[in-house]
This record gives structure tokens, C-alpha cells and sequence, in this order.
């Protein structure tokens, strides 16, 4: 499927959708094409039943071991099979790090990684939040990283990386009941570029996976309260990054706020700053909100950002200062 940065496109927060049931229901499809396709799991198997009943001979469910799931998944990927890893991330992206290092990346393995609790979401506390995960996979050599806001997109994405000659990681926030962020059909999907969720010419709003929609909703309370046109940016890979969308923003608005559910430093807010650093240019404001360097506790995930500053107040304040707009934060 052709891919565009360029495309506006309509949005809606009513409808809700299951990840995992994409997930699962794409991994059948993919199975009868595919009959090198395994799916693995560390115990984490509820969701993959569509795949399980129709391929019982390609889905290994290792228990609570995510390291030997990882190095399971290498050994069938060396031998010229398609695994994919599906389970929790803060053990996938943390347990397994030096599996996913050694095994999957150094000899450049079709491996996908694909797996919920990216962020604070969930309500498991520290110890079950991903949110150092996409500073320890985009420092990783090969690896592909993604993060996806809407469930839509999932299936797209599994689709494409069937062709994919490295290692993919896919990062889902609950996988229950998500967002519908764009209407169905109206978005082209291409791994490594960015998404153009909505145009506006004053600053830009760079966000990821659960941040985008709400990214959305700042920008149309900036339009309606404040005469501020924002455009929003659902950077949904982060390595590689789509270089030529961030500086095209950098040009066209020289004003950039980064919200995303990943500590502040290290996630995608970083990867913007090294293309600018690197291709020396200056923005006229830029902000980065995330999480700070704490450990965020307990709560509903909307309670979270807002307590951390990366909520919906705190990004239509980040875009009222970078605008130079009365009533913004400092």
C-alpha cells in the first residue's frame, strides 16, 4: 500500500476497538499466506486464538519466560520462518533486552515484537508500565520501531512487515478498548513515514501512539478558544524517523510540541532534536512533554498525564507558549 505524509484526514474519538483482536484475526489471515508464520507468546496467548485454533502446529506458548520466548523465536527465524513475539512490554522491551540484542538484532532477524502496556496505561503500577521502551529499541542496531495509536493501523502494519528483512517492534497501549483515531480508508500507511493527521500552518504537534488523539483534541481547543492552527503529526515510527516531515514542519511552522507517553527524554521528543541538531536547524519554540525522571505511580492513565504535565491542559499550554500566545505557560 502507497503511503502519504501529506494527507488530512477526518477523525472521530466514539468508536472504540480492540487491538488484539485485529492482531489476532490479521495473524490468521496472515497464517494461510504465510506458512512460515509462527506466533509466540510468554503466556500471554488470550488473544491469539484465531491463530492458535487454525495453525495449532505454529503457536508455542513458552510460559512466563519471555527471555526463551525471544530465543525461541531467533532460532526459527534463523531457519527461515516469520516469528512474531506477542506479549506484555515492560517484560518483552526490559527481561528480554539482551535477547532481543543478541538473538534477534546482531544477525538481523524477521522477528516482530508486538505487544501491549506502552505507557501508563493499564493501572499495574511501575513495574508493569513501558515507558523506557523506546529509548532501549531505537538504540538497538536493525530494529524498527512503532507506535501505534489507532487498532486500525495494526493490521496494515503486520501486513507490510511480512516483507520486512530485520527486526520490527510494535508497541499497543491496553489493546481493549482503543481509539478509532482516523476513519477507515481515509489514511495511507507506510512504515518509517509519518502521518499528517491534521494541517495547520502556526506550530506542530508531534505525537505517538495513545498522545495522538489527544494531540487532536489540543489542537482543535487551540483552534476554537485561541485562533491557533495546529498541525498534528502522528509519528507512529520512530526509527527510522520520516526526516524530510520533521524538517518540512520545521519550515513551514519553526514551532514544535512533542507529547508522548514514554519518559521525556529518550522517546520520540529526542529523535526530533537529533535531526534538527544534526541538520543544524532552529525553531523559533519548542517543548517536550512526557513523563519526568520519576516512577509515576498508580492511577488511570489520563489522571497520570495530567499529574505528570503531559495531559490535554498541559499541551494546549506548551503550544500557547511556543506560539508566543497570551495565557500560555511559561
Amino acid at each position: 500500500m502507497a503511503a502519504t505524509t501529506e494527507q488530512i484526514t477526518s477523525f472521530t474519538f466514539g468508536d472504540l476497538l480492540s487491538s488484539r483482536t485485529v492482531i489476532g484475526q490479521t495473524l490468521k489471515e496472515l497464517g494461510q499466506d504465510h506458512d512460515n508464520l509462527w506466533v509466540l507468546t510468554p503466556d500471554i496467548g488470550a488473544t491469539l486464538v484465531e491463530f492458535r485454533d487454525t495453525y495449532p502446529d505454529r503457536f508455542v506458548d513458552v510460559g512466563l519466560s519471555e527471555q526463551a520466548c525471544v530465543g525461541i523465536a531467533a532460532g526459527l527465524a534463523a531457519e527461515g520462518n516469520i516469528p512474531v513475539v506477542s506479549g506484555m512490554l515492560p517484560f518483552l522491551s526490559m527481561r528480554a533486552l539482551e535477547q532481543v540484542r543478541s538473538d534477534i538484532c546482531y544477525p538481523n532477524l524477521p522477528v516482530k515484537i508486538v505487544g501491549t502496556h506502552g505507557g501508563l496505561v493499564g493501572n499495574g503500577g511501575s513495574t508493569h508500565y513501558a515507558v523506557e521502551d523506546l529509548g532501549l529499541m531505537t538504540s538497538l542496531v536493525n530494529m524498527t520501531v512503532t507506535s501505534i495509536g489507532d487498532p486500525l493501523m495494526v493490521g496494515e502494519v503486520l501486513r507490510q512487515s511480512m516483507d520486512m528483512t530485520g527486526p520490527l517492534y510494535i508497541r499497543l497501549a491496553v489493546g481493549k478498548k482503543d481509539k478509532v483515531v482516523y476513519e477507515p480508508g481515509s489514511v495511507r500507511i507506510e512504515i518509517g513515514k509519518g502521518i499528517t493527521a491534521r494541517e495547520g500552518g502556526d506550530l506542530t504537534i508531534f505525537a505517538h501512539g495513545e498522545t495522538v488523539s489527544q494531540a487532536l483534541e489540543a489542537a482543535e481547543v487551540l483552534a476554537a478558544e485561541h485562533g491557533l492552527d495546529a498541525r498534528v503529526v502522528d509519528m507512529f515510527t520512530l526509527k527510522p524517523i520520516d526526516e524530510d516531515l520533521v524538517l518540512r514542519c520545521a519550515e513551514e511552522t519553526g514551532r514544535f510540541v512533542v507529547v508522548e507517553d514514554h519518559l521525556a527524554y529518550g522517546g520520540l521528543a529526542s529523535r526530533i532534536s537529533d535531526v534538527l541538531v544534526d541538520r543544524g536547524v532552529r525553531l523559533e519554540g519548542f517543548r517536550r512533554l512526557g513523563i519526568p525522571q520519576v516512577f509515576a505511580g498508580f492511577g488511570e492513565d489520563t489522571e497520570l498525564r495530567d499529574k505528570h504535565g503531559y495531559g490535554l491542559t498541559a499541551t494546549v499550554d506548551a503550544a500557547l507558549a511556543v506560539a508566543g500566545a497570551k495565557g500560555g505557560a511559561s
